[in-house]
């Protein structure tokens, strides 16, 4: 079974880990990319990345677009947010849903 994995600074992930999700705490681009590469070792199926570490491995998370697994997803975080992740998400929810988020 594929896991789920929350990268992002801690407090903006740290109640992911009750819902079972991995969660890997990153401060800098280094620590994110880390966490990227791990991630995308064909363990996880889902990885969410918070705004404001997205932000810092840009590149990185565009070229893991393109491959089916994991998907990667933006997420609101704490602070840093640009409006990207909740527009991913409401696009996600359009697509399975068939119904815009009122």
């Amino acid at each position: 079974m594929l896991r789920i994995a929350v990268l992002g600074d801690a407090a903006s992930i740290y109640g992911f880990a009750a819902l079972g999700f991995v969660t890997r705490p990153c401060e800098n681009r280094e620590e994110a990319l880390a966490a990227l590469k791990e991630c995308c070792d064909g363990s996880y199926g889902v990885v969410y990345v918070t705004e404001g570490i997205a932000s810092l491995i840009t590149e990185e998370i565009r070229a893991r677009r393109s491959e089916p697994i994991p998907a990667v997803i933006l997420i609101p975080g704490l602070s840093g947010n640009t409006g990207e992740g909740r527009r991913g998400v409401e696009e996600s929810v359009e697509k399975a849903v068939g119904s815009k988020l009122v």
